[in-house]
C-alpha cells in the first residue's frame, strides 16, 4: 500500500441491503477515497461493523460529521489507535503475494 498518513473510522451500522451502498456513496459523492473497507455483521445480525481506511487530512472531520448525519450509522469511532496491519496484509493478498 501507499504510505499515506491514515487512520480508521470504526462505524456500527443497521445490517440492510443498501447499508453499504449509502455510506461508500457518501465518499464517492464527496471525491474522499476509501483505501480499505472491511465489513462483518455482529452480535444476531441486525447490525454491522464497518472498519474503513481512510487518509487522515483535513477533508477527514467533514466525512465524519456526513457519516454522523446518515440514518445506518449506529456508531461512530477514529481509531487513530488500530494498527493498520490487517489491511496491509489483505492487499498483499489482493496482489498474489499470498498470506
Amino acid at each position: 500500500m501507499n504510505k499515506i498518513a491514515s487512520t480508521i473510522i470504526e462505524l456500527t451500522v443497521r445490517n440492510h441491503p443498501g447499508a453499504m451502498s449509502h455510506i461508500t456513496g457518501l465518499f464517492s459523492r464527496r471525491g474522499f477515497n476509501l483505501e480499505g473497507i472491511l465489513c462483518a455483521s455482529i452480535g444476531n445480525g441486525e447490525n454491522s461493523r464497518m472498519y474503513l481506511l481512510v487518509e487522515n487530512n483535513s477533508r477527514l472531520e467533514q466525512i465524519v460529521k456526513q457519516l454522523q448525519k446518515l440514518y445506518d450509522v449506529l456508531k461512530l469511532r477514529i481509531r487513530h489507535d488500530y494498527d493498520h496491519t490487517l489491511f496491509n496484509r489483505l492487499h498483499e493478498l489482493i496482489k498474489g503475494e499470498g498470506l
